[in-house]
C-alpha cells in the first residue's frame, strides 16, 4: 500500500471514517461492547486482519468497549493508510453490532512551563519512567498515561501558572465540552487561541486548555514539507 501523510481536515473529510475522530494527530475510536467477551471478539477479529497486523494499531479492552487509535509510526503523523486500516475495523465493528461512542474519546496532557534552560527533562523522564519522542514532550513508553509537554518558555502570563492541563476532545465536541465546564462552574479565561485551543479555569483558578486539531494542520503540513 502506498503510503502519503495526509492532515486532520483530509481524514475528517474522508469517507467511511465516521467513527473516528483526530485528537492532536492520531485518529481515535472507542466502540461500546455488550460485554468484555464481546470487546474480545471484536479485537480477535480486527487482530486477523491482515491490514490491521501491518499497521500495529494500539488497541485498549476494558469492559465498556475498546478504544483503537492509529498512527503512522514512521513519519509520526496520519497517512492514507490510517484511512484504509479505520475503514477496515468500523466494518468489523459494523458486522458484530458495536457502536461507536465518540463522545467518550479524550487525550489528557499535562503542560509545565520552565525556561529553556532548564534542565527539567532528566528528573521528569526518571521520576515518571517516561521516555522523550522528541525535544518537548515526554510519553508512557507502553502509551498508557497522559504525556507531559515539557513547554519551552522564559514568560508565563500573569495568573497562567507553571503547569496546567491539555484536553484534547473531538472536534465536533469541543463547544458542548466548554458549556459543560462553564456550567460546572468554570470561567472562560482566554479564547484568543480559539479553534486551537480555548484555556478554562476552575474556581481555585486551575488552568485547563480545551484543545481540538481545528488549526494545527497548516502547521503539520509544513513539518511534512520540510521532512520531505
Amino acid at each position: 500500500m502506498d503510503v502519503a501523510p495526509i492532515t486532520p481536515q483530509q481524514f475528517a473529510d474522508a469517507d467511511g471514517v465516521g467513527d473516528w475522530r483526530v485528537l492532536y494527530w492520531g485518529a481515535h475510536a472507542f466502540f461500546r461492547a455488550a460485554s468484555w467477551e464481546a470487546g474480545a471478539r471484536f479485537v480477535g477479529s480486527i487482530a486477523a486482519l491482515e491490514i490491521v497486523r501491518r499497521h500495529e494499531p494500539d488497541v485498549d479492552l476494558r469492559h465498556e468497549g475498546v478504544a483503537v487509535k492509529l498512527i503512522t509510526r514512521d513519519i509520526r503523523n496520519l497517512s492514507t493508510r490510517d484511512l484504509e486500516v479505520a475503514r477496515a475495523i468500523s466494518a468489523v465493528a459494523r458486522e458484530q453490532g458495536l457502536v461507536a461512542d465518540v463522545a467518550a474519546l479524550q487525550v489528557v496532557q499535562t503542560a509545565i512551563a520552565s525556561p529553556e534552560s532548564a534542565e527539567v527533562t532528566p528528573f521528569w523522564r526518571a521520576v515518571l519512567g517516561y521516555v522523550p519522542p522528541n525535544d518537548t514532550h515526554l510519553v508512557d513508553p507502553l502509551r498508557r498515561g497522559s504525556s507531559v509537554f515539557l513547554q519551552p518558555t522564559d514568560t508565563v502570563a500573569s495568573g497562567r501558572g507553571r503547569m496546567h492541563v491539555d484536553v484534547c476532545v473531538p472536534h465536533d465536541e469541543v463547544h458542548a465540552r466548554i458549556a459543560a465546564a462553564l456550567a460546572a462552574g468554570g470561567r472562560m479565561v482566554d479564547d484568543s487561541f480559539a479553534p486551537e485551543w480555548w484555556t478554562l479555569a476552575d474556581a481555585e483558578n486551575h488552568k485547563v486548555d480545551v484543545t481540538t486539531w481545528w488549526g494545527r494542520e497548516s502547521v503539520r503540513l509544513e513539518e511534512q514539507r520540510a521532512a520531505n
